[in-house]
Formats: C-alpha cells, structure tokens, sequence
C-alpha cells in the first residue's frame, strides 16, 4: 500500500493490547491511520516481505513463535522463505502491529520503536 506524507497505516489486531497502545500512541502524536485488521485483510506475501526488510528486521522476528500454529506447523527450523509462506498462508503468524509512513515501517515492539517514522 503506498503511503503520502502524514498518512499511515497500521497492520492490527484490535485483541492485542501492543497493537492498541501502538494505535493509541500514533493518535497521541496527530495520526490517524488506516486501519487495516490484517486477520481479515491479510497483506500479500511481498508485502509482507517488504514490510519486514523495511523494518530492518529478520523474517524470524517478524513471527509470532508462542503462536500453537507455529509448533504445529514444525516452524523453529524453517527457512525464510517458509516462514513468509507460513505467515501469508496464516496471518495470525504475523506479529503485530506493523506501521507504515512516509518515514519508514517499523514493528511496534516494543510501541516506542514506532516514534522513529512520525
């Protein structure tokens, strides 16, 4: 999704209170984002991946390990590339929340890390 200036989007899950303070601190700061609940509008699986390597994280970081899907799925040994398949597949593998600006995207863990792209 492109983003212009002052605008934002928010990946969210409205049952994750990381996600609701991340959604709390972006309105605290003048921000009010595009809401976008990814279990029920998942992003693809390259945007997803541009979504992680702009956030200049690892994809394993980018998963929810304690997740049971995560072990049932035998994901600990899992390449890149099968984690990004996973987390398309299943979204709720997608740790949250994810915030895109004009500045950059960033994963709000913790929620202060997303005050680096306001």
């Amino acid at each position: 999704m492109a983003v212009q200036p002052a605008e934002a989007v928010i990946y969210h899950n409205p049952r994750c209170s990381t996600s609701r303070k991340t959604l709390d601190l972006l309105r605290d700061n003048g921000v009010e984002p595009t809401i976008v609940e990814y279990l029920k509008t998942p992003p693809s699986r390259t945007e997803l991946a541009r979504m992680i390597s702009d956030s200049g994280i690892d994809v394993r970081t980018a998963v929810r390990k304690k997740e049971s899907l995560y072990a049932e799925l035998d994901l600990a040994d899992a390449t890149d590339d099968e984690l990004l398949d996973a987390m398309a597949e299943h979204p709720i593998l997608i740790e949250r929340p994810f915030v895109v600006t004009a500045k950059g995207t960033r994963l709000g863990r913790p929620v202060e890390k997303v005050r680096e792209i306001l």
